[in-house]
């Protein structure tokens, strides 16, 4: 029992500490580090700076909150997701599928706080080529969801790989 609670466990810690440092890297955008208006721009790197944004929808500003029923709306399908996202990480057993699980998680508890405390998600990390802008600006939960997104995606592509593929020390059929 304790031997497949501490993948679980872990994962929730996980989660907690990108909630935490997400947490913590807004209030320093928003206080010490001085970005308080929208559009305020601390350059860091040639490539890297911080520049203050609200974001009142979800990825690439879809499902922008208008009113104040589209922000709860907002609040309440994110919270359902994330509750699903809790519910299948606490089901899993492998640490490598509970770890993709606790990014998005830890991500999405960071956003949703933001959102019911302000009604919008602070935005800073800004990476950009001179000019060129690869990226919208976002938040370390925002990298967190993506990342655990894509290495749910990739374990999900390569799993089905193998299970097509004969396993490894099967004897070979003989057609």
């Amino acid at each position: 029992m304790i031997f497949t609670a501490r993948p679980r466990l872990t994962g929730l810690v996980l989660a907690a500490v990108i909630f935490w440092i997400d947490q913590w890297l807004k209030r320093m955008v928003a206080g010490p580090w001085g970005l308080r208006e929208i559009g305020d721009h601390l350059p860091l790197l040639p490539f890297f700076d911080l520049t203050r944004t609200h974001n009142y929808g979800v990825s690439l500003g879809m499902l922008t909150a208008n009113s104040m029923e589209m922000r709860w709306g907002l609040v309440a399908l994110t919270a359902l997701i994330a509750l699903v996202v809790l519910v299948w990480m606490l089901r899993e057993k492998v640490l490598g599928e509970i770890v993709p699980l606790a990014l998005v998680l830890g991500g999405a508890l960071g956003n949703i706080r933001d959102r019911v405390r302000f009604g919008y998600v602070l935005d800073y990390a800004d990476f950009h080529i001179g000019d060129f802008r690869p990226f919208l600006i976002f938040n370390l939960a925002d990298a967190a969801i993506t990342i655990g997104v894509v290495i749910i995606l990739a374990r999900s592509f390569l799993i089905r790989e193998k299970t097509e593929q004969q396993p490894a020390g099967a004897p070979a059929s003989e057609n």
